[in-house]
């Protein structure tokens, strides 16, 4: 909340509310413990802001497997970035802002994870081997470069406005069980 709460953000507040937050003074990065990387680990998706040279903000969705996003330690992680529709829009914005937000959802429990950090975008030919080790097969072909970020701040975010999606693979248990019962029903 240090780097949130601007001295406009609490202005904002002490309009609206007559009164501002007041942040103590924290350590220069917050590492992640074991709650933080057990949650990062279990993502196959989360959405990730930039900001572009004319100050324009640029929000992505990055997906994948559940634990595409690999922590390398408690003050970094990283992934693959692979081949798409070859706009690099984040990339681009990257190489002139490397300041990144990003938001990792789990809908189900209606929970989410702010962090706060700073990227660099690595071709894959270029990174760290340590950090291709930890990210795994990046050997198929569609890997191009490495996202790697460095962590800032991190913050849990509050439940109340969270609407709980479920996926097909989340839902499937639960429509078979239904449909067995039907059929049992119907066969009564």
């Amino acid at each position: 909340m240090e780097i949130a709460l601007t001295p406009s953000v609490q202005h904002t507040q002490e309009t609206y509310y007559g009164r501002r937050q007041q942040v103590e003074s924290g350590p220069d990065s917050d590492a992640l413990g074991e709650n933080e990387q057990s949650f990062i680990a279990g993502r196959n998706s989360f959405y990730m802001a930039s900001v572009n040279e004319d100050g324009w903000p640029y929000i992505q969705h990055r997906g994948g497997p559940e634990g595409f996003l690999k922590v390398i330690s408690p003050s970094q992680i990283a992934f693959a970035d692979y081949k798409g529709n070859r706009q690099l829009i984040s990339a681009g914005n990257l190489s002139l802002h490397s300041r990144v937000s990003l938001f990792l959802m789990d809908y189900p429990s209606r929970t989410r994870l702010k962090i706060l950090g700073t990227a660099q975008v690595q071709k894959i030919s270029e990174a760290p081997q340590e950090i291709l080790n930890k990210i795994g097969n990046t050997s198929l072909g569609r890997t191009e470069r490495v996202f790697v970020i460095d962590i800032v701040s991190y913050d849990w975010n509050c439940p109340q406005y969270i609407t709980p999606r479920y996926s097909q693979e989340e839902m499937s248990p639960i429509i078979e069980g239904l449909k067995q019962r039907i059929h049992e029903l119907e066969n009564v």
